[in-house]
């Protein structure tokens, strides 16, 4: 007899679409799959799209699916992007100077932050009381200008006590999320924590948001199933388990694409790079594994600590910002990293009033700076804080859809509009690799006659001697998509060059621009990879052949690829790890560190035995809130021990407990 099937839906909310797979869990097969475009300002209408598509393809009773796994790209592009919710950042125990170490001054930018006295030593024991009066004033000033908080304290991974008073501090008075460093690591380096704990805050209302509307989207068609979400490690979560760690979300949807690419193909070894609208994202595989990154995730120019599969991201994609090099001659562009809106896909919704505003700017006998882009407000519009510059470029955007040229009068005003566009106050289209593609007619999937007028516009820039950059459309077009290959190509040698444990900033070397752009007659110089290219993601089968190409290397672009972060959200694995210290302020001495007040004892083999416990209890514990119900558990031992006087001595213990089992489907 046939057992019924079991069905689950995969959903990834990309930069620029949101797909959706319906997948048979007894049979491992994708029954159907579906597309639609990210409505950013109402997520709910992509995602409904998207889903109901899939269902329909699929011929399931939605009252079937048993199970709904997320991933998405939104945490990674926005930390890209620069355009997280404000926050404000609490430290104690830390002195100002620590602002300055681990990325934290640069990862704080613009957001409020308070320094108060306390904090631990590294054995768990105050160092000071916890300035809870002084904390409290300051919470008050600025509670009106963020959306959540941080608190990092020294040493709280040794003692957590300040971090919990100081965030049950903070939400008595503000209702606002708090986000303590020593729930996302158990790491020292109280500033690198500081820096995971910030992004956290950022994020915790745009993952909410997101969360929130896929589930009022699956209420409405009948779903009633557990929701999972994938981790940067590539990991399966509940959602309540992911509310209040969202940046363990970032790059969820690069590793739920390595997922989806080891089920999809043959990728034992392989170089696997996930190209969307706004990022590409490369891993190295040997032996069917990704590696981990030891220091945790490093996206938008800020490391964390938060554990992930080790990806190289760019902001290089379909839907890039192209621009001419200063001082260019010719058309030597550049691609990224900021996304913008591909005229084509602008042209859906208003096509009349581009088509005649671009037809006009061909008309005109000298071309303008900003000719082809356009500026659209969104709703963070409303009540947003402003400066006076930023405030008159937004309010000459008066209608749904406005040339830069009537917003735009000054330098000044120019820089505010790029300060707006990174908030996501305002939306900037303008002519993208996704615009050229259609030109060449490698991608029909928008208004192709739009993205050939904005193509003339474009080739009308002046280069440094005055000079059109290309005669025509097709000319630029050809420009723009061989230089997002030849970024591409310098990208995916930097990853490889770093997975052999070279220096990857070689790929951008002299000697590797003359190899790519077969530049050197005296000297042959060749280089490429030495795996197999796997290229995901919609554009892949557009851009891919010729970087492949232009690398010496096969390239497979595998059949569902378009949907592999889907797939690999349905089909991934649920794993939490949970860590406890020991630690020893002398001989014979030893400290337990399981979140508050240490636990003492004077035995060797009793603290050891005692972490592995609290480990292992808490591990089952995560394991049971992220979403599995049946797991395994792998408890493992590591110490440092070095020689004083001839005798060892023990200096530091961790007890490290893994937990892995698939979903509960419901």
């Amino acid at each position: 007899m046939t057992e019924p099937r079991r069905y689950a839906l995969g959903v990834d909310t990309g930069g620029t679409y949101t797909d959706a797979v319906v997948y048979d869990e007894r049979a491992r097969e994708i029954v159907a799959k579906a597309k639609s475009p990210t409505t950013h300002d109402e997520l709910a209408i992509g995602i409904g799209r998207a889903i109901d598509a899939a269902v329909s393809d699929a011929a399931v009773d939605p009252s079937a699916i048993e199970m709904v796994a997320l991933s998405t790209t939104l945490a990674t592009n926005a930390l890209v992007e620069g355009t997280g919710r404000p926050a404000c950042l609490v430290t104690i125990g830390f002195d100002e100077d620590a602002l300055d170490r681990g990325g934290l001054r640069e990862a704080i930018g613009d957001d409020a932050v308070i320094v108060v006295g306390g904090g631990h030593n590294s054995h768990g024991d105050p160092v000071k009381p916890l300035d809870l009066d002084e904390l409290a004033a300051r919470v008050d000033e600025v509670a009106d200008q963020v959306d959540g908080f941080a608190v990092t304290a020294q040493f709280a991974t040794r003692n957590a006590e300040h971090e919990l008073a100081a965030r049950e501090l903070i939400r008595e008075r503000t209702g606002k999320p708090v986000t303590c460093s020593h729930v996302l690591s158990a790491s020292l380096g109280g500033p690198k924590r500081g820096v995971t704990a910030l992004l956290n805050a950022r994020l915790i209302a745009m993952i909410d948001d997101l969360v929130a509307t896929t589930g009022g989207s699956l209420a409405e068609r009948g779903i009633d199933a557990p929701m999972m979400i994938v981790r940067g490690n590539g990991s399966l979560v509940s959602v309540d388990f992911v509310k209040e760690r969202p940046v363990e979300t970032i790059l969820s949807g690069p590793a739920a694409s390595l997922v989806g690419a080891a089920h999809l193909a043959d990728a034992d070894d392989a170089v696997i790079a996930d190209i969307g609208g706004t990022t590409t994202d490369i891993a190295v595989v040997r032996d069917g594994m990704p590696p981990f990154g030891a220091d945790g995730a490093t996206v938008g120019g800020h490391r964390t600590m938060v554990e992930a599969v080790l990806m190289h991201t760019h902001g290089l994609g379909g839907d890039s910002e192209i621009r001419l090099a200063d001082r260019a001659v010719g058309s030597q562009l550049e691609v990224g990293p900021r996304r913008v809106v591909p005229l084509s896909l602008m042209g859906e919704q208003h096509g009349e009033l581009l088509r005649n505003e671009l037809r006009a700017r061909l008309n005109d006998e000298i071309p303008g700076a900003f000719d082809g882009m356009f500026l659209q407000r969104t709703a963070r519009a409303e009540g947003a804080v402003l400066d006076r510059n930023e405030q008159a470029v937004v309010d000459a955007v008066d209608k749904p859809l406005v040339p830069v040229s009537q917003a735009v009068a000054t330098s000044l005003q120019e820089r505010a509009m790029r300060r707006l566009v990174s908030r996501a106050i305002l939306r900037l289209a303008a002519f993208t690799p996704t615009d050229a593609s259609h030109v060449l007619g490698d991608q029909t999937t928008h208004d192709p006659e739009i993205a050939r007028l904005g193509a003339a516009v474009f080739a009308r820039r002046r280069d440094r001697y005055g000079n059109d950059i290309a005669e025509t459309p097709e000319a630029i077009s050809d420009a723009v998509v061989a230089a997002l290959v030849r970024r591409s190509a310098e990208a995916l040698l930097a990853a490889a060059l770093d997975r052999d444990g070279l220096d990857d900033a070689l790929a951008q070397s002299a000697l590797v621009a003359a190899a790519l752009d077969r530049t050197s007659r005296s000297a042959r110089i060749d280089i490429g990879l030495g795996a197999k290219l796997v290229g995901l993601g919609a554009p892949a089968a557009t851009y891919y052949p010729a970087i492949g190409e232009l690398l010496g290397t096969e390239v497979e672009v595998p059949a569902d690829a378009d949907v592999a972060n889907a797939i690999g959200a349905v089909v991934g694995k649920v794993r939490v790890r949970a860590e406890v210290p020991v630690t020893a302020p002398r001989r014979g001495v030893y400290r337990v560190h399981a979140g508050g007040e240490p636990e003492t004892t004077w035995e060797h083999p009793e603290a050891q035995a005692r972490a592995e416990e609290l480990a292992r209890a808490a591990v089952v514990v995560e394991v049971q809130a992220a979403g599995a119900k049946e797991f395994e558990v792998e408890v493992t031992w590591s110490e440092k021990v070095i020689e004083v006087d001839g005798r060892p001595l023990f200096v530091e213990g961790m007890a490290t407990a893994v937990a892995a089992g698939r979903p509960d489907l419901g």
